[in-house]
């Protein structure tokens, strides 16, 4: 009967040739988690104004809202007042949109800016770590190709 052969020697031997260096991959971890809190920070920051922002918009709507809901003494008086939360409403309203809207910016520039020099770093991180491993394998290659000349 036919023995099969065992190559459990063999695949050892040939893995041993072929180091796997995984500090390429650490770099790359510790590059992609440092870009996540530099995102987080960014995200952040600009949650806490636009919490600021709306808490600051609620109260005065709620200091209007409370003028207005005085009692009046002609009814003419309760259309002006409306009117008057209304406008008031309105210039509140669009002051606070173009708040949001430059926390929005600010948000879109640092997340560009972020994401531009993290891509730098990854290209480099990846043109070593191709250039290490390239090195590596031929110098095994090398090796085996002179141990197998033996």
């Amino acid at each position: 009967m036919a023995k099969t052969q065992d190559f459990t020697a063999v695949m050892k031997d040939m893995m041993g040739a072929f180091p796997v260096d995984t500090s390429a991959m650490e770099d790359a971890f510790k590059t992609t988690a440092t870009l996540n809190e530099k995102l987080s920070g960014v995200a952040l920051e600009a949650a806490g104004k636009s919490a600021e922002i709306s808490n600051k918009w609620t109260k005065e709507t709620i200091s209007k809202m409370a003028e207005m809901s005085k009692a009046k003494a002609e009814p003419a008086d309760y259309a002006k007042a409306m009117t008057d939360f209304a406008s008031a409403q309105a210039e509140v309203a669009a002051e606070n949109m173009a708040a949001f809207a430059e926390i929005a910016k600010k948000v879109q520039m640092d997340t560009v800016e972020l994401l531009m020099a993290a891509g730098k770093d990854l290209s480099e991180d990846a043109t070593a770590a191709v250039k290490k491993a390239t090195n590596d394998v031929t110098t095994a290659a090398k090796k085996t190709a002179a141990t197998a000349a033996k």
